[in-house]
Parts: structure tokens; sequence; C-alpha cells
């Protein structure tokens, strides 16, 4: 006769202990994402009161343009109606004052996207009109057989540099008014360039 033995039940393994290394671990990470999060969103006190510095900066910035914009523009519109004269070029009275024009636009400080298609536009503007008495002061130490095709050259970069700068001075006075100084316009008004934008007929400082 068979005799039966009775089994006791197994029990089932025991957890693995937890490694308390990693609980710390992934709570540092999930603490170092909240304060990069917080610091990047900011409190809303916070990101009103950088708006306001930047709406400041920019505005600071928007005056120091249109001054630099109207110092350029007296001293050019000296100098172009004569540029599209047929007469003997003065090319070193041309080339000393857009050297300056050159220098007074280059420095392009970081500002709101607007101002920066401003200066920028200014920028590019004085270069070429730069790039056109460079052309004619080529053309002089050619034979006057050859010149023609630099003073063709010239005339059309000195056209493309004022149109450059009739957008600029657009977009100029628009950030004006926008930043509470009214319309100030920085126009090329001595200029005989062709498709440059002009301006209104607003009073300077009107809203």
């Amino acid at each position: 006769m068979a005799v039966k033995v009775s089994r006791r039940p197994v029990p089932p393994p025991a957890p693995a202990p937890r490694k308390p290394y990693l609980i710390a671990v992934l709570l540092v990470i999930v603490l170092a994402a909240g304060v990069g999060i917080g610091y990047l969103v900011g409190t809303p006190d916070e990101v009103e009161k950088m708006q306001i510095s930047d709406l400041k900066r920019d505005a600071e910035q928007i005056k120091t343009l249109t001054g630099q914009a109207r110092e350029t523009v007296e001293e050019l519109d000296k100098i172009l109606p004569t540029m599209a004269e047929s007469g003997p070029p003065d090319i070193a009275v041309w080339q000393e004052t857009l050297r300056k024009a050159v220098e007074r636009h280059a420095e392009t400080p970081s500002g709101m996207t607007e101002t920066n298609v401003a200066r920028g536009g200014f920028k590019s503007a004085v270069n070429a009109l730069s790039i056109s008495v460079d052309l004619l002061a080529a053309a002089q130490k050619l034979p006057e057989a050859d010149r023609a095709t630099y003073v063709e050259l010239a005339t059309r970069q000195r056209t493309l540099g004022i149109t450059i700068w009739s957008v600029a001075a657009t977009q100029l006075d628009q950030l004006n008014v926008e930043a509470g100084y009214g319309h100030q316009h920085a126009y090329l008004s001595g200029a005989p360039g062709e498709g440059a934008m002009h301006a209104d007929d607003l009073p300077e400082g009107s809203e």
C-alpha cells in the first residue's frame, strides 16, 4: 500500500530590494527638469519685466538708428545729385563721404527683428553706394573709350543702393510710430534712383 507524502507549498520568491541610489538619481533628474523648465518659462511677473526691458532697449535703438540715418542722409544728399551728372567726378570726396557712412552703419547690435531689418537695410545701402563710387574710380583709370561699361554698372549700383535705403527708411518710419516717436522721415531726397520709395506727407512727429 502506497504512502501519500504531503508537500508543503513553496512560498514565492521575495521581490528584490529596490536600490536606493536609483531612486535618488531619478528624484534628482525630476527636480532638475522642474527647475530648468521654471527658469525658462519664468513667472508671469518676470516675463512681463523682460518684455518691458526689451521694449525700452528697442526704443533706444530706434532713436539712435534714426539719428544715424538722418546724419547719413544729410551727407549723401550733397553728393548723390552730382554723381548722376556727366561732369568730371569728384571721386575723392565721394569716397570719403561713403567711407564715413559705411563706418557709421557698420555696428549691428542685437535688437528686435523689425529694428534689425531696418539697420541691415541701411548697412546694405551704404555698402552698395560705396561700391558704385569705387566703380567710377576704376573707370577713371581706363581710357575714355573703355569707361562706358564701368559707368553703367556704377549707375545701376547707385540706383540699387538708393532703393534699398528707401525700404529701410520706410521700415524705420513705422518703427518710430510704434515706439511713440511719431513719423520720422530719413529718405534720400536728393536721390535720382528709380523705383525708390518716398516719404509720406504726414508731418514729422505725428502719429
